[in-house]
């Protein structure tokens, strides 16, 4: 099955020997597929445990629609831009250039950046948790082909951004919670009809916020860019698969049916740019990155006597980390996710992605103090 595992006829996993998945997270999969309505559910090499239901799955409903599977942050994603910073930048000065990226902006600021009246009320900042903003260079070329095709030039540095929907994405969550608390909605109910309508706004409010971020940090750089990719992994859709339309929400899961993506890995690790695939059997989804090891609360005790805070803020690779909360600092190690290559491989294994580009981390932005 090209490591496409068959756990039973509607749960399917992605992975190879040479990944590790907990059980707990393979138990929460076994119990979204006995939900009302679902069809399938298919876990990708990053499946780990969340609160109540998986991250990194897809999961496919008949008349059904869980924005709980969706989760709070709609519209979460990544973006991939080619800036026009040449490579072997004075990382002191990239440092310090960067900026503070963490305070909102007012309308008027975002409108000034962005050339248009925001469509949205996205703020331009890229939140806590695992979101970042990272400044990365070419390592290796895969495929010359499609690396001309997104006219990758390896002597420019890129940006990934990682971030959502902030804020709003949670109040829609949580109002839905309110009133339904874990319970589906009827698909082309009038609930229905305005869940997708908040989530919709949330899908624009994320793609405007990384829009944001990226020309923030290009006015910081006294640079430009231009944007080759930009991806959901934090969504629901009405579509077909097999032949059959329902309700395919993602959590934690890149659509593969989108011919490119971004992947990354934890800050200090590769992050990689791929061709995509659709394949029913993976619910035409793949992996969104690296996927947690470690639980958050587990982090700083782990590596508190191993290294010190401002060990951390250096990577294997001479990267360099902006980050002043020690507590997310130590939560966003490396050492707290899982290795991206073996992500990479199962994914390319299953023939659902096709490596293009392999780009090593220059400077990740987390957090700055105020």
């Amino acid at each position: 099955m090209n490591n496409i595992q068959i756990i039973s006829e509607n749960i399917h996993l992605i992975r190879n020997q040479n990944l590790w998945i907990e059980e707990t997270a393979i138990n929460q999969l076994r119990y979204t597929a006995k939900l009302s309505g679902m069809l399938k559910v298919c876990g990708m090499p990053d499946l780990h445990p969340g609160r109540t239901y998986p991250i990194g799955a897809a999961f496919f409903t008949i008349d059904k629609i869980y924005p709980a599977l969706v989760g709070g942050d709609i519209g979460c994603g990544m973006s991939l831009w080619q800036t026009e910073l040449v490579r072997r930048q004075n990382l002191d000065k990239l440092e310090k250039n960067i900026g503070n990226i963490d305070k909102e902006l007012s309308r008027e600021q975002a409108e000034q950046l962005l050339g248009y009246i925001p469509k949205t009320e996205a703020n331009g900042t890229i939140g806590a948790g695992n979101h970042f903003a990272e400044i990365v260079q070419v390592e290796h070329i895969f495929q010359d082909e499609l690396a001309e095709q997104l006219q990758i030039d390896e002597n420019k540095l890129q940006l990934i951004v990682h971030s959502g929907s902030r804020g709003l994405g949670g109040e829609i969550l949580r109002a839905y919670l309110s009133r339904f608390n874990y319970e589906p909605l009827n698909a082309n109910s009038e609930d229905a009809n305005d869940y997708f309508q908040q989530h919709n706004l949330a899908l624009a409010y994320a793609i405007e916020n990384r829009l944001l971020i990226a020309q923030r940090i290009f006015h910081n750089l006294k640079t430009t860019g231009k944007q080759l990719v930009d991806i959901f992994h934090n969504f629901v859709e009405k579509t077909a698969i097999n032949g059959q339309t329902g309700y395919l929400h993602r959590k934690g899961a890149a659509a593969s049916d989108k011919q490119f993506a971004i992947i990354p890995g934890s800050r200090g690790s590769f992050s990689y740019l791929v061709a995509t695939k659709p394949n029913d059997l993976a619910l035409n989804s793949i992996a969104h990155g690296a996927g947690r090891k470690w639980k958050r609360s587990d982090c700083q005790g782990r590596l508190a006597t191993k290294f010190s805070s401002e060990q951390l803020k250096r990577t294997k690779y001479k990267s360099r980390v902006i980050c002043e909360d020690k507590d997310l600092l130590y939560e966003e190690t490396p050492q707290a996710y899982k290795d991206i290559e073996s992500v990479i491989d199962a994914l390319t294994e299953a023939n659902i992605i096709q490596p293009i580009v392999r780009f090593i981390p220059v400077l990740t932005y987390k957090k700055r103090a105020s």
